[in-house]
């Protein structure tokens, strides 16, 4: 098993993620609608990409909208994540959004000249399977059920949108260098971002004060887990086997919600045996996946 800097960014940045969501999940329950939550994240996940500056690479004034709709696609995945989690469950929402995956792989066949291995489909089906199995939930009330359906089609959205990401990402980074590219492109997903204040609900000056560590916190962790795995596309490519090892947050998150959820005031981890059975299931599966594409 060979444990390259390439396939430990994604490992490092699944567990970031978890951590974030929980955080920003905390923060979303004290009444911040999603809009200003997207602003404040995408800010600050601009922040944590600028020191990539230092990478270098060759900046291309005529292909400025490269970035720019990598930049839209960004934005859009994170906010339809975050609907996703108002008023929905984590460790719902985190394992569907790893259903990116299974399209990373079919984005890459289709746009890009890079040929998936056939472990690597198996790990990407292995992933669904255990993505099916860790998003079980036992019997619900009507409010319960909604809110899951809705839950899992934000997320749905969310992953498709973050898995055009990075196959793009993978297809132009190369030009640009990631030092140029990457900044450039949460540049514009800042500047973007400043069409949301219109439809905030009430100004940033009117979050709760409680609320600010954690969605300060929070959206730093975020920040932080996409440099983490957005540079390795970047930098190495092969955005499957990346995406596959990244998808274990599906499995992290149970754990996570299981063990510390309380800390984040967080109830989801009351679940039946036979869903706490399935989970077990979902984990092997995953386990197996992500060691299809270590080996």
């Amino acid at each position: 098993m060979i444990l390259t800097p390439f396939l430990l960014l994604p490992l490092l940045a699944a567990i970031l993620y978890v951590c974030a969501v929980l955080m920003i999940k905390r923060a979303v329950d004290a009444n911040i609608d999603t809009w200003r939550t997207s602003f404040v994240c995408n800010i600050i996940t601009a922040l944590t990409y600028a020191p990539l500056l230092v990478l270098g690479g060759t900046f291309h004034a005529e292909l400025l909208w490269q970035p720019a709709a990598a930049g839209v696609l960004l934005i859009a995945g994170q906010f339809l994540t975050f609907r996703s989690v108002e008023g929905g469950h984590v460790s719902v929402a985190t394992p569907m959004l790893s259903l990116k995956v299974v399209l990373v792989a079919l984005f890459t066949s289709l746009f890009l000249s890079q040929q998936v291995l056939p472990r690597q489909w198996v790990a990407a089906v292995l992933s669904t399977f255990a993505i099916m199995l860790l998003n079980r939930r036992g019997s619900a009330g009507q409010v319960e059920s909604a809110g899951t359906g809705r839950t899992i089609l934000y997320s749905g959205l969310a992953a498709m949108a973050f898995a055009m990401f990075d196959v793009l990402v993978q297809k132009w980074s190369p030009l640009w260098g990631a030092g140029y590219f990457l900044p450039v492109m949460l540049l514009f997903s800042a500047l973007l971002s400043f069409l949301m204040i219109p439809r905030f609900t009430a100004p940033l000056n009117e979050i709760p004060g409680p609320a600010w560590p954690w969605l300060t916190v929070g959206s730093f962790l975020m920040g932080l887990q996409s440099v983490l795995f957005v540079t390795a596309i970047a930098i190495y490519g092969n955005g499957t086997a990346a995406n596959v090892v990244y998808s274990s947050r599906g499995l992290w998150s149970v754990i996570m919600v299981w063990a510390v959820g309380h800390w984040f005031a967080n109830r989801e981890s009351h679940v039946s045996p036979d869903v706490f059975r399935g989970r077990v299931m979902g984990a092997v599966c995953m386990t197996v996946a992500v060691a299809l594409v270590f080996v």
